[in-house]
């Protein structure tokens, strides 16, 4: 599942690449070529005949959507997943549908007395009803979680009977930080191409109400004596000034991109476009006076419409004085759910379920931890070598925007316009429970993408704690 052609890791010797860490590197955008030559400086090479035909490929591709686009199923000699292609196969990954949660605030929003089994619950309940499925059909489910113990494995098993799924199907958790979510979805995808399933659902929850970023754990006193294993302790608050400080990302730059979010997020919610993907959860609510009533929760609730350039620079650095790093420019503490039903294409059209997206690519790479927060600027390219695209190939990115720093200089390193990045916003403007996020982003990348309703490509990604990006590349076949 992983990237075998770029794979950039914080441990391996020579991660010396200046636009990545050096102290006094500047912050420009890259043109295409000059993006594509640097991802390779540190990448195991490839065999000359598979450059060369990558070469021969990019010369060739047209922009992202036209009606005659084409590109050739092909697999790289360096162990890459199959690339995107203008035909189909029976061992295709495909999405056949997803829902989500609305994303509450937490600790103050409607979803801060719901346990994170009723929010699982919810979604994985209606994921299957929305298609006629019964749950004896998966094989698997696999949900990504942060904050509760041992990854909530006991919570997932609860939601998955409260959720009406029989004992015999099993399930499981997954820890990978901000990108749990997402890498649920990469366990399902491998899991059906090794042919031990046919069908499974990707789950993503967390509940930042209830459960709070504490404790790291029992960890050796011996990671004081190692820096790259003392950075993975950095607060992340602080791993985002140096992303800001070391590529000179401003603060008026990093309030303009919220800004961007907010707006986003505020039109998508005003014109409809979340109702197909968030189920709507009737639950629990105790008010400042210990009264508990029923609520049901709808909307997003961190979208703020009302935001401005002017407000968001009256507000303080969170993290450190001379900071830059504010609460109007870094994601929301939220809770929240997020489910994907996934399948091998040949046993989803065998029981006649719809084809919504299809997985070309995925990729986790390393990068150094107290700069984790330019961990998509590697991981999306690593992703997009695999599905033989480029950054001009796709047509929408969703970036989980942690601190807008690592948000912007992953989008001015790769060269991305602006107006792929994020259409109907991000984490600053709608949360970001954390291992629900990546789960979250599918559904609404693939949603948009429909909207569109041609074929089109877009890709998930995120950086993640202790210095790491995880990317995904998705097909909309079209309609």
């Amino acid at each position: 599942m992983r990237a075998h052609c770029l794979s950039l890791r914080s441990s391996r010797p020579g991660f010396t690449n200046p636009d990545v860490v050096g102290a006094d590197s500047g912050f420009r955008v890259q043109s295409g070529a000059e993006l594509r030559s640097a991802s390779l400086l540190s990448a195991p090479r490839c065999s000359s005949a598979v450059m060369h035909r990558l070469k021969i490929i990019s010369g060739h591709l047209r922009p992202g959507g036209s009606s005659n686009f084409r590109r050739d199923l092909r697999r790289s000699d360096c162990g890459s997943a199959t690339a995107a292609s203008s035909r189909s196969s029976p061992e295709d990954v495909v999405v056949v549908h997803g829902r989500r949660t609305a994303i509450g605030k937490a600790k103050r929003g409607g979803f801060k007395d719901t346990t994170p089994d009723e929010l699982l619950s919810a979604v994985m309940s209606a994921v299957l009803k929305d298609v006629g499925l019964s749950p004896e059909r998966l094989g698997d489910v696999c949900v990504g979680n942060v904050l509760q113990p041992g990854a909530g494995a006991l919570m997932a098993r609860v939601a998955h009977f409260l959720s009406g799924f029989p004992e015999s199907v099993p399930v499981y958790t997954v820890n990978r930080q901000c990108s749990s979510g997402l890498q649920a979805l990469f366990n399902v995808a491998g899991a059906i191409r090794s042919r031990a399933i046919d069908l499974g659902l990707a789950c993503g929850v967390e509940s930042m109400s209830l459960r709070g970023i504490g404790n790291p754990g029992d960890l050796s006193s011996r990671l004081m004596d190692n820096d790259k294993a003392r950075d993975c302790i950095i607060p992340m608050g602080i791993t985002s000034e140096n992303v800001a400080e070391r590529f000179g990302v401003s603060r008026e730059t990093q309030d303009a991109f919220a800004l961007r979010s907010q707006q986003n997020a505020a039109r998508a919610q005003r014109a409809g476009l979340f109702d197909h993907e968030i189920v709507p959860v009737t639950t629990k609510f105790v008010d400042d006076e210990g009264k508990e009533r029923q609520v049901t929760v709808s909307r997003d609730e961190g979208v703020r419409p009302g935001t401005t350039l002017e407000g968001l620079a009256k507000l303080r650095p969170a993290f450190k004085p001379d900071g830059s790093t504010t609460a109007g420019n870094s994601s929301q503490v939220s809770d929240g759910a997020a489910a994907v039903l996934i399948g091998r294409r040949s046993a989803v059209e065998a029981l006649g379920l719809p084809v919504l997206g299809v997985l070309r690519a995925s990729a986790v790479v390393g990068v150094p931890p107290d700069v984790m927060g330019i961990g998509p600027a590697y991981a999306i390219p690593a992703a997009l070598q695999q599905a033989g695209l480029s950054v001009a190939d796709i047509d929408v990115f969703e970036i989980n925007e942690a601190f807008a720093s690592q948000a912007v200089y992953s989008v001015q390193k790769l060269g991305i316009p602006p107006e792929k990045v994020n259409p109907n916003g991000g984490a600053i403007a709608l949360g970001h429970p954390l291992g629900c996020t990546g789960a979250r982003q599918v559904v609404t990348l693939l949603n948009e993408l429909k909207r569109r309703g041609r074929r089109a490509y877009g890709v998930v990604s995120m950086c993640i704690g202790t210095g790491m990006g995880a990317a995904a590349v998705f097909e909309y076949p079209g309609a």
